[in-house]
């Protein structure tokens, strides 16, 4: 949609607008006087399923049978392997683009997908992990993107949480995959950040940081090297964005200290209706 930027200061807070996402270049609608309808959506109940340590039937837990009959060794800390029903096989064939009419276009899709787990109990997750052990998986993350990137145009790690978000298994986990080609998101993400920086002479990024600093209305974390903040832009309920506080070009370029800092960030909490258990998609770096 087109719209002139103007400044959101004078807009009542029962006012309808849009605002501007510079990262997808697009705008958002936003109409706070809705939440005065005398329906607040469907509330689900809390998630009072009762996970235990460990499940030997769990494909995820230490010793456990995956679905290709592979046995998981007794892992302690994380684990890291190829998913057993990947999106994009290794070693798929080159197909080349084809495609029998011009609306019908069709290009090769390769890649690979892994799984990580984060630790060996099921009845944890990230938030409620011990500091020493987040810092290993934020040490994996960089080694398998360092990895990956070295063959891979593009490297991912994302994390859905709760069968609401599509994961079926609780054992705390993520996925990593590396694909051959830009996906569309990072893709669209990565050109304005490049035409942002061509037209101001610096980080899209870094100048947001700084602003939210200044304004101090939408921080939920602050630490010496990160910077949590619902973003001005946001559209997810819980929605967060999570920023280092200097340019970082890559996830592995992150310091020893900025990733001891990613820990306690890595701890953010939320109210009731949102516990650490509670459903989520979380997408790095």
């Amino acid at each position: 949609m087109a719209a002139k930027w103007s400044s959101i200061v004078g807009v009542s807070a029962d006012q309808p607008h849009v605002r501007f996402n510079p990262l997808r270049g697009e705008w958002v609608l936003v109409s706070p006087h809705r939440l005065k309808r005398p329906w607040s959506g469907q509330v689900e109940k809390g998630g009072d399923e009762v996970v235990p340590p460990h499940d030997p039937k769990n494909p995820l837990c230490p010793r456990a049978v995956r679905a290709n009959g592979e046995v998981n060794p007794d892992y302690d800390s994380t684990y890291v392997f190829t998913n057993d029903f990947p999106a994009m096989p290794p070693g798929a064939p080159d197909l080349g683009e084809s495609g029998e009419h011009h609306l019908l276009r069709a290009a090769k899709a390769q890649g690979t997908c892994r799984v990580m787990c984060f630790h060996p109990r099921s009845d944890l997750t990230l938030p409620l992990m011990a500091l020493p052990e987040i810092r290993r998986v934020v040490d994996e993350w960089a080694n398998q993107i360092t990895e990956l990137g070295r063959s891979y145009l593009w490297v991912q790690v994302f994390e859905n949480r709760g069968k609401v978000m599509g994961c079926s298994n609780p054992h705390p986990h993520c996925q990593i995959w590396a694909s051959s080609f830009m996906p569309n998101e990072p893709g669209r993400s990565d050109a304005n950040q490049l035409k942002y920086y061509e037209e101001h002479g610096a980080p899209l990024l870094l100048d947001y940081v700084q602003l939210e600093l200044k304004k101090k209305e939408r921080i939920v974390v602050e630490t010496e090297h990160w910077l949590a903040v619902v973003p001005f832009w946001a559209v997810w309920p819980f929605e967060t964005l999570l920023m280092p506080r200097r340019h970082v070009q890559r996830f592995p370029d992150l310091t020893d200290s900025e990733r001891d800092g990613k820990l306690a960030s890595s701890h953010i909490s939320f109210p009731s209706p949102a516990p650490a258990l509670s459903p989520q998609t979380s997408v790095w770096p």
